[in-house]
């Protein structure tokens, strides 16, 4: 099998209404979604996403730029694919627009071997499991005003959610600790309660923060500082009871590495378009795993449940909702777990009426 043709094609997909964290306004999420044809009929899928679409023109010219590195050859050489994108992109760099390039390659090489294999990834993986615990997260904003935070958690646990993450971050401690204590009135206790700062916080008012939110059962504390201050990060770990999870802004296994030497989180969070696709996400699952710390992957929900279904250390997925528009399949969600579909591939398929309805221009 080879690779006859890299296209790519942008699209927005609105959503239903503006939403904020500490450091973001979200109206849209712009995503450039890659498609690698073969000569044997089967196509790898793929996408990379901006929010609002920014700068998605540039990481369009950055993938499409290595057009004639996968294009003649067999995607099972998955990992010499990997390591040519690695070398060719050391003058730029191995963080930003470059590393979203590779991982999203990778994963639509990866894509492809499970199709032509007729098998899910994780299995070719080597499944330990065939569904992982999730959380909402594609509620519980921090522009939601507490009247809207109680209806929406109510939906959620309708939506058979029995775990969810609400956003912190105000500037007023008083006014975060009220919006918590609120959405575990609702949800009760023996739903799960994860919170995000989005890096809102210097490391005294993160602690102060947390201290005020043990009483509530929090399952962890995400990226309560700036995400490059990882020393800050680990003052807020060693001075709280909750759990500090973070590492969704590393770059591949060696972001992750500096996470775990800095010891600045109990719960490592990849990313699949900043870790380096598939490839990089198993290893730094594995590095993880050495230093007996879990993973519990960030956004890309569809496509990062073949790295639950495969590493033993991942304790949850993220539910986004954000890019379910373009799949022809869904997401099945039971008792509060997601399934790992056995379909080939990462089981997941851009739904062609979707694409149209979405895109922002042709396919290259």
């Amino acid at each position: 099998m080879k690779i006859t043709r890299l296209r790519t094609r942008p699209v927005s997909v609105p959503l239903d209404r503006p939403i904020a964290t500490a450091i973001h306004r979200i109206e849209s999420v712009g995503c450039l979604l890659v498609s690698l044809e073969t000569d044997q009929g089967l196509v790898g899928e793929s996408y990379l996403f901006t929010i609002n679409g920014v700068r998605l023109k540039a990481f369009d010219e950055m993938l499409y730029g290595f057009a004639s590195t996968v294009e003649g050859r067999d995607p099972h050489y998955v990992e010499a694919i990997w390591q040519d994108i690695w070398r060719e992109i050391n003058p730029t760099g191995h963080q930003g627009v470059t590393i979203a390039a590779l991982s999203t390659l990778d994963t639509a090489c990866w894509d492809l071997i499970g199709k032509a294999a007729d098998r899910p990834l994780h299995h070719l993986f080597g499944a330990c499991r065939d569904r992982i615990e999730t959380y909402a997260s594609g509620g519980l904003w921090l522009s939601y005003s507490i009247d809207d935070l109680v209806v929406e958690a109510a939906a959620l646990l309708d939506q058979g959610f029995r775990a969810m993450k609400m956003r912190v971050g105000n500037g007023d401690l008083r006014k975060d600790v009220e919006r918590v204590r609120r959405v575990r009135e609702v949800i009760g206790p023996e739903v799960k309660l994860l919170v995000d700062a989005n890096q809102a916080y210097r490391p005294k008012q993160a602690i102060q923060l947390g201290r005020l939110l043990e009483p509530f059962d929090i399952v962890w504390f995400e990226e309560p500082v700036a995400a490059y201050d990882r020393e800050g990060q680990a003052l807020v770990r060693e001075r709280l009871d909750i759990p500090v999870a973070s590492g969704e802004t590393e770059y591949t296994k060696q972001g992750i590495r500096s996470t775990i030497e800095t010891r600045s989180a109990d719960v490592l969070m990849p990313d699949l378009q900043r870790i380096g696709g598939l490839t990089e996400m198993l290893r730094a699952a594995a590095l993880a795993d050495s230093f007996n710390l879990p993973i519990s992957t960030h956004i890309f929900t569809e496509h990062s449940l073949s790295i639950a279904g495969a590493a033993p250390n991942c304790i949850s997925v993220e539910h986004m909702p954000w890019h379910a528009p373009l799949f022809r399949e869904t997401l099945e969600l039971q008792d509060g777990a997601l399934i790992i579909p056995h379909r080939p591939g990462t089981g997941f398929t851009f739904d062609p009426k979707a694409v149209e309805r979405f895109a922002l221009a042709p396919a290259r």
